[in-house]
C-alpha cells in the first residue's frame, strides 16, 4: 500500500516537471531570441551611425574634423561588437576608420578579425572581396617586404575572383607583380584594370611601365 502510494507520488511529480519543462524552456528560448533580436537592432543602429560618421570624416576637407569624425565612427563600431562580436561588417568599419586616422597597423587587425571565421561569414562574396583588397593594400603600407608582397598578392588573387569589377584591385595586383618581377602577369592586370575602368591613370601608368620592361627583357634575350 505505500509502495503503491509512493509510486504514484513520485509519478505524480515526474508528470509536474516533465509538465514545468516543457512549458518552461520554450519562454526561455523565446526570452533569449527576444533579447538577441534586441542586441542585433541596436547594433546595426550602431554600424549605421558609424558608417555615416566614417563618410563625413571622409568627405570633409579639414583634417581635423576629418579625425574627430573617424574617432567618433570607431566608438559606434566598438558599441556595435560590444552587442555583436561577430559582425564582420563592423570590424570592416573599425578598420577603414582606423586606416583613415593613420593607424594602419591596428586597422590590419581589425581586417585580420572581420576575414577570420566566425565574422567572415556574416558578409557576402562581394564585401570580402572588397575586405581582402583593403587588406592587401594595408599589408603593402605597413611593411614592404616580400613576406607583406606574398600575402597582398594571395589575398588580391582571391579579392578579384569574388568581385571582378574592381580595378583597384587589379591595378594593386599589377604592382605586386612588378614588385615579383613577374613583367607579364602584371601587364595582365594593369590591362584588366583598364578594361574595367579606361579613366585610370595608374594602371595606363603601369600598363606602360610593365610593357616597357617586358619588352626590355625580350630584348636582351
Amino acid at each position: 500500500m505505500v509502495t503503491d502510494t509512493l509510486i504514484q507520488v513520485l509519478f505524480l511529480l515526474l508528470s509536474l516537471g516533465m509538465f514545468l519543462v516543457i512549458h518552461n524552456v520554450p519562454r526561455k528560448a523565446l526570452t533569449k531570441l527576444r533579447l538577441r533580436g534586441r542586441e542585433n537592432v541596436q547594433a546595426k543602429r550602431h554600424f549605421v551611425q558609424g558608417a555615416q560618421l566614417l563618410a563625413r570624416a571622409r568627405s570633409s576637407r579639414n583634417k581635423n574634423t576629418c579625425v574627430s569624425l573617424a574617432k567618433d565612427a570607431i566608438d559606434q563600431a566598438d558599441k556595435a561588437l560590444l552587442l555583436d562580436p561577430r559582425d564582420a561588417a563592423a570590424h570592416i568599419l573599425k578598420a577603414l576608420s582606423l586606416d583613415l586616422q593613420g593607424h594602419k597597423s591596428s586597422a590590419l587587425r581589425s581586417l585580420d578579425v572581420a576575414l577570420s571565421p566566425p565574422a567572415v561569414k556574416t558578409i557576402s562574396d562581394r564585401e570580402r572581396g572588397d575586405a581582402l583588397f583593403k587588406r592587401a593594400e594595408l599589408q603593402i603600407a605597413v611593411n614592404r617586404r616580400r613576406r607583406r608582397v606574398d600575402s597582398a598578392l594571395s589575398d588580391l588573387l582571391e579579392s578579384v575572383k569574388l568581385n571582378p569589377g574592381n580595378s583597384k584591385a587589379f591595378c594593386l595586383l599589377g604592382q605586386c607583380y612588378e614588385k615579383k618581377e613577374m613583367r607579364l602577369e602584371a601587364k595582365q592586370a594593369y590591362e584588366e584594370a583598364i578594361r574595367i575602368q579606361p579613366s585610370s591613370s595608374a594602371a595606363r601608368e603601369g600598363l606602360d611601365r610593365s610593357a616597357s620592361n617586358y619588352n626590355g627583357a625580350d630584348t636582351k634575350q
